[in-house]
């Protein structure tokens, strides 16, 4: 009669986002935790989701729309700003703070085992969470300018999100990974943070870029995850509101091929960072 066959794992056998999946209940309470850690001790709270992309959005459109006057040249630039901002401030947060998470919870990972997974996704939820006011302020002043979607332009920002999600947790498992060994990883994440505010169509438009660069700067910048995810997103939320759509168009083939290679980067950043977290994760305890 054959014994039967064990379904228990040696620890630090981990599988990934499986784990993860199977892991929920852990999830929820690292999430909780991260969010009670950030406003612990504030008076606003979550309000802060709200107040800084208001200040955030206030000081650039008084740069951009008001003194380089791109508010007359762009119609409603107000939409298309902060619809470029609450993309990049999803990115920096889940990049950023997912690239941290390791070291952050090292004293943990040091005294129990867990799946390591769970901290960059558990960054990933938090991030959402203040998305997600920042979504609202964007819908309403959408509804103010005359938003008039269909179903194509929803489900841009759907697919605009998804990229986002992807190619940021991709980045963060990837820099998480090298920040356990290298310290300095923790600035190479605050470099790309800054410059990927001005590498991609948040405070001006991507026809700057293919009428002033050579053509194939404007190929690699456009075969960047986050000026697809912006542009899609400026689809969905800034382009229903304009009046003159003949006048103010998306990229080329953003639908037809920009979005699938947007897809196709994003998900191949993904498995390199999954496969390096997953292959050095034996060694963070030892190393933290």
């Amino acid at each position: 009669m054959k014994a039967p066959v064990s379904h228990l794992r040696p620890p630090g056998k981990d599988r990934g986002l499986r784990d993860v999946l199977e892991n929920r209940f852990l999830l929820r309470l690292i999430v909780d935790k991260e969010i009670q850690i950030r406003y612990r001790g504030t008076v606003l709270g979550l309000l802060w989701s709200y107040l800084k992309p208001g200040v955030q959005f206030l000081v650039f459109y008084i740069a951009m729309g008001v003194f380089l006057e791109l508010n007359r040249g762009i119609e409603n630039f107000a939409v298309y700003l902060f619809s470029g901002i609450v993309v990049m401030n999803l990115f920096g947060e889940v990049f950023g703070n997912a690239s941290r998470s390791i070291v952050a919870n090292g004293g943990l990972l040091k005294k129990i085992y867990l799946p390591r997974q769970l901290f960059p996704v558990s960054n990933l939820l938090v991030a959402f969470v203040h998305f997600v006011p920042q979504l609202a302020i964007l819908l309403i002043a959408c509804f103010a300018t005359g938003w008039r979607p269909d179903l194509k332009q929803l489900l841009a920002v759907l697919v605009g999100t998804f990229i986002i999600a992807l190619f940021a947790l991709g980045l963060g498992m990837l820099f998480t990974t090298f920040n356990v060994f290298f310290r300095d990883a923790e600035n190479i994440v605050d470099l790309i943070i800054m410059v990927s505010t001005w590498a991609s169509p948040v405070l001006y438009m991507w026809t700057m870029v293919r009428d002033k660069l050579w053509d194939w700067v404007y190929f690699v910048y456009m075969l960047n995850p986050l000026t697809v995810a912006v542009e899609l997103f400026h689809y969905g939320f800034w382009f229903p509101t304009t009046d003159t759509p003949q006048i103010w168009h998306v990229p080329p083939h953003l639908l037809t091929m920009w979005t699938p290679l947007a897809i196709v980067v994003s998900l191949l950043i993904f498995f390199v960072g999954d496969r390096l977290f997953r292959a050095q994760e034996g060694n963070f305890a030892q190393e933290l």
